[in-house]
């Protein structure tokens, strides 16, 4: 079993900063994918940003220059910086991450339960 929490979310103004984190624990060989998504009221889950073991990026256009993804291997953990929110960014964020368990399984595709983002006007 391999679970994901998240944590960091909050109300914060218009500019301001939060650090999404999200920590994988559980019966885990080895981590691919790690990466975050959102999904706001009323619309459909979109991808924020994603990263690869090896440190590869992809970000929505959206958000690019405004957020930075990262993890850390070691602690099987990824995190995401978001400055400069806008109102638009309010969402509830979920971490999803692709994890082996054994060498003889397949790769899982793990969810969080999500953390809330509000951004206010």
């Amino acid at each position: 079993q391999v679970q994901l929490v998240e944590s960091g979310g909050g109300l914060v103004q218009a500019g301001g900063s939060l650090r999404l984190s999200c920590a994988a624990s559980g019966s885990i060989f080895s981590i691919n994918d790690m990466g975050w998504y959102r999904q706001a009221p009323g619309k459909q889950r979109e991808l924020v940003a994603r990263i690869r073991s090896a440190g590869n990026t992809n970000y929505a256009d959206s958000v690019k220059g405004r957020f930075t993804i990262s993890r850390d291997n070691a602690k099987n953990t990824v995190y995401l910086q978001m400055n400069s929110l806008k109102p638009e960014d309010t969402a509830l964020y979920y971490c999803k991450a692709q994890v082996l368990t054994s060498l003889r399984s397949g790769w899982l595709e793990v969810w969080g339960q999500g953390t809330q983002v509000t951004v206010s006007s």
